[in-house]
């Protein structure tokens, strides 16, 4: 059995098809999300439909960047893309012709870890996606938590700084606003600004463009100390996060997922050490592994391609 995974961001749609094994053996290239609901349909039935013509395809996966109803047919908000409160399993289906199936996408990525990652037999499993925002996923003896309204874990909006930076979710003082991506920028930025340090990314800040945690992984991994002292920062916050984590859901595992676990090796041994001091009963109890994800950028579409086939399998 072939099904197709389609990860519907809020910059691009991507889809492939993925076999009983999690291997993704045929794919398209990604087309820039609509900003209107019809059109994303369009989209994705054009994807789906290039795809089913060269293979024998039995369901559709769709892992989208936006809260899903707990019936898993709906998609009840998302920042970045036009659905709302929108039917979309049962019009794409019928629209289709297969069986579709809808997961949140940081679901959809552990998912995929769990499977066939850097997951795999997890008893319980929590997924950290860190990349613009920070997305989170928990499994528990395989099966995905979503809580009682289908929104958990949401591990990126907890408070960690009262009254600290201002969160595009309307808080101030989200982990997500100094353990991601975008954090890893935004604190160059103000260490930049109150240093006199040198750095390479000074050049950056002076021209007034924004610096990007691309750009901090990069002067860090070139020795660059101002960058270097960003990156320590933002793993302490990794590892109080993940003391956090582990007080809350006690995994066995912990993945390490999103754009920055690309730069995992300048970052995740200190996050480790603060975790292990930080957590409740440090010393007296056993530590969740903390690894990075091995799935990459294609997670979603395996998550959700694997999703559809189990849910395929199982009706």
């Amino acid at each position: 059995m072939l099904t197709v995974g389609v990860d519907i961001g809020g910059t691009s749609v991507r889809a492939g098809v993925v076999d009983a094994d999690g291997t993704v053996i045929a794919d398209v290239s990604a087309a820039p999300t609509p900003t209107r609901a019809d059109e994303l349909d369009d989209t994705v039935a054009d994807l789906v439909g290039g795809l089913a013509a060269q293979h024998d395809v039995s369901a559709v996966g769709l892992a989208v960047a936006g809260f899903v109803d707990p019936d898993k047919r709906s998609v009840a908000f998302g920042a970045h893309l036009p659905w709302r409160d929108d039917p979309v399993v049962d019009r794409l289906g019928a629209r289709l012709g297969v069986p579709v199936v809808l997961e949140h996408d940081a679901n959809a990525a552990g998912l995929a870890e769990h499977r066939v990652g850097a997951a795999a037999g997890a008893s319980v499993a929590v997924l950290v996606a860190l990349g613009t925002g920070i997305g989170a996923a928990l499994l528990v003896e395989g099966a995905v938590f979503r809580g009682a309204h289908g929104v958990a874990p949401e591990l990126g909006h907890l408070t960690v700084v009262r009254g600290g930076r201002p969160c595009p979710c309307g808080k101030r003082g989200c982990l997500e606003r100094y353990c991601s991506g975008t954090a890893l920028g935004r604190s160059a930025e103000e260490l930049v600004a109150a240093s006199e340090d040198f750095s390479v990314l000074r050049a950056t800040w002076e021209r007034a463009e924004p610096i990007t945690g691309r750009d901090v992984a990069r002067a860090a991994e070139a020795g660059d100390a101002l960058a270097r002292r960003v990156v320590d920062q933002f793993a302490d916050w990794l590892g109080q996060a993940l003391a956090l984590v582990a007080d809350v859901f006690d995994p066995d595992v912990v993945v390490i997922g999103g754009e920055v676990s690309a730069s995992a090796s300048l970052y995740l041994d200190r996050a480790r050490r603060r975790y292990a001091d930080e957590v409740t009963g440090n010393g007296h109890r056993r530590l969740a592994e903390v690894r990075p994800a091995v799935l990459g950028g294609r997670a979603g579409i395996i998550g959700a391609a694997l999703d559809a086939r189990e849910q395929a399998i199982s009706s």
